[in-house]
């Protein structure tokens, strides 16, 4: 008797060991997870914003849009080769029937695609027109963007935080706006190559694009089966055509004259590069990380954003915009709250629950990896795949 009551002691042991142990390397992979989410949001924008300010000739913005969505497809092809183990004609087959005879499918992405290539190419404009910290903490109205398109086309319903998130996120915005109102001349008399009502409005599109490109999106994909790097792939295709025919409109000629690589420096490269990988990075990461992480690290990267400007570009902070800024940070913060309270109520009670509900638990987690994971990460990923 004695010892078969020593089994349950031991197995309880071993499961309390195996959870801590888990415990921690869930840990780990957030913190992992904040650092890649921080480091992406920040670089890529703080690098457009250097290679669009250095003197000299400067390489077509729309040659590089269409780079970063040829690396994207590449790299997706790759990924889903591997996961097919190198059979070619499993991989073959795979994208015949995605793309060709679910074609209903693949067209549904010609709209998101359109968007995404249009607000590529803003972003650029808006980037190489406005201060970075300024552009960082102008475009998180994509958020607010995003919660009006998804109350209005998706029906969904948001907490009274979250609404006065979206106030604070504007009246932020808002401040800043007025405190570089007051810059505006001074901008243009220091730099003429520089528009700032330009960015503004390129910015303020972008947002706009940026929300109803994301809710389209979930909307049209709701129940399919499609992974996410076949469906990366399918807007891939579709941007890299859209990117090339803006290419010919806006820069034809000149291409046509200097060449497709014209003004390319390692620079530029890991521009394209940061913008073609590392959206898929944060993708895959984004699954680790919590929506209050998430918030956490785009409230982060703001501050990074200004701290490397004021550096590298010489930006000036006064009161007015370290008040607007830190409206937005709180208010990004405080709309990622409510989203995170129900998986980790439900992450407690599945800890303090028997064998026989971890189990359960654990089929459901598994499930919603396959379902409601996917779809989260769809949703994060048209915007991580372009400039955050």
């Amino acid at each position: 008797m004695a010892a078969s009551s020593q089994g349950p002691v031991n197995g309880v042991g071993e499961d309390k060991t195996s959870v801590r142990r888990q415990s921690e390397a869930n840990r780990k992979l957030k913190y992992i997870s904040l650092a890649v989410l921080v480091v992406q949001n920040a670089s890529l924008i703080l690098s457009i914003r250097y290679v669009r300010t250095l003197p000299g000739e400067r390489f077509f913005t729309t040659s590089a849009v269409v780079m970063a969505e040829v690396l994207k497809v590449l790299t997706c092809l790759l990924i889903i080769l591997l996961q097919k183990r190198g059979s070619l004609r499993a991989f073959i087959k795979l994208l015949y029937d995605s793309i060709f005879v679910q074609y209903l499918d693949t067209l549904k992405l010609a709209v998101p695609s359109l968007i995404y290539t249009l607000q590529n190419n803003l972003q650029y404009v808006a980037i190489s027109n406005l201060p970075a910290a300024t552009f960082q903490v102008t475009y998180q109205l994509k958020i607010l963007t995003t919660a009006l398109f998804s109350v209005l086309m998706l029906r969904k319903s948001l907490s009274r935080v979250q609404w006065v998130s979206l106030v604070l996120l504007f009246a932020g915005v808002a401040i800043v706006q007025v405190e570089q109102e007051g810059k505006q001349k001074e901008t243009t008399v220091s730099s003429g190559s520089q528009n700032y009502a330009k960015g503004l409005v390129a910015v303020v599109v972008s947002c706009l694009s940026s929300g109803f490109a994301g809710v389209y999106f979930e909307k049209i994909l709701k129940g399919s089966s499609a992974s996410v790097w076949m469906r990366n792939v399918q807007l891939g295709i579709f941007g890299t055509f859209l990117g090339l025919l803006g290419l010919w409109w806006n820069d034809g000629p000149a291409i046509a004259e200097k060449g497709f690589l014209f003004g390319y420096t390692p620079m530029v490269w890991g521009v394209i590069f940061n913008q073609a990988f590392g959206g898929l990075l944060v993708a895959v990461v984004v699954k680790y990380a919590d929506n209050i992480l998430k918030g956490f690290a785009t409230s982060f990267s703001i501050v990074v954003s200004t701290v490397t400007s004021v550096y590298l570009f010489g930006f000036h902070v006064d009161l007015l915009f370290t008040l607007g800024a830190g409206l937005v940070i709180g208010a990004v913060y405080m709309y990622s709250l409510p989203k995170a309270a129900s998986p980790s109520s439900s992450s407690s009670s599945s800890s303090s629950s028997s064998t026989v509900s971890s189990s359960s638990s654990a089929h459901s987690r598994s499930h919603l990896s396959n379902s409601d994971a996917d779809s989260e990460t769809d949703a994060f990923l048209p915007k991580s795949v372009l400039v955050k």
